[in-house]
């Protein structure tokens, strides 16, 4: 993950303010301290009377008593509607514009008549992307737009592999070989430029934390690895 709460894990209080109403901008001012690795978004109120709802480094939730005493991590369901209303909320938030992706950075895949799409945010040496794409190979009506995402981080040679696969004749085809059936890459492809810096920065900005990051077309962003019947029935989501 590029970006996490886990500050969260060890602070249970902000104990800076009397145990009164708070204002905004106290709360706001103490959660920075605090936790000054994540970043303070909107706070708002919360489906339950007296807690505040938080948004951490710009799509996680949590929350914080009104008085700024007390602060919670996790999900609020609504029992009559059957709904988890924080799990809304982080989607509404994670939301891309699918439309405005740089398709032009992408691998394309066109399956049957393509109606359906995703795009992905994969990395070559990822164990979980190479599980995802072999559940992929039986969904057709598809068109899959792949952006080259190498965590360095934990995967040194990823970023190597991605340019081989970018500038490979057949980048689709070298794709599929490498992640399904661990086919060598073309060591021997010529150089040329490739987007994976840009991309790695677009991540970034979408808040694309690890791979795969899968987005529909609706805009919602799902990370990890999903069996089949889950891709399908997210791919006919509204």
């Amino acid at each position: 993950m590029r970006t996490t709460l886990t500050a969260l894990a060890l602070f249970g209080a902000v104990v800076t303010t009397p145990a009164v109403a708070a204002d905004i901008v106290t709360i706001r001012n103490n959660l920075r301290a605090a936790m000054p690795k994540v970043e303070i978004g909107e706070i708002r109120p919360s489906p339950i009377p007296g807690l505040l709802e938080v948004v951490g480094n710009k799509k996680n939730v949590f929350y914080i008593t009104e008085n700024g005493n007390l602060v919670f991590t996790g999900q609020i369901f609504d029992l009559a509607k059957k709904q988890n209303l924080t799990q809304q909320r982080a989607d509404e938030l994670g939301r891309i514009d699918f439309a405005r992706l740089p398709f032009d950075m992408a691998i394309v895949k066109v399956r049957g008549s393509g109606a359906r799409k995703l795009a992905l945010f994969s990395d070559p040496d990822c164990p979980y992307c190479k599980q995802l794409e072999k559940e992929m190979t039986g969904i057709t009506d598809v068109t899959i737009y792949t952006f080259l995402y190498p965590l360095t981080s934990i995967h040194p040679d990823a970023q190597h592999k991605a340019e081989l696969i970018w500038c490979a004749n057949d980048r689709a085809k070298t794709w599929d070989e490498w992640m399904l059936t661990g086919k060598e890459l073309p060591d021997s492809a010529a150089k040329c430029e490739t987007p994976i810096a840009a991309i790695e920065a677009l991540g970034v900005k979408l808040g694309v934390a690890g791979t795969p990051g899968i987005v529909f077309a609706n805009g919602r962003l799902v990370e990890g690895a999903m069996p089949k019947a889950q891709i399908e029935s997210l791919l006919s989501a509204p």
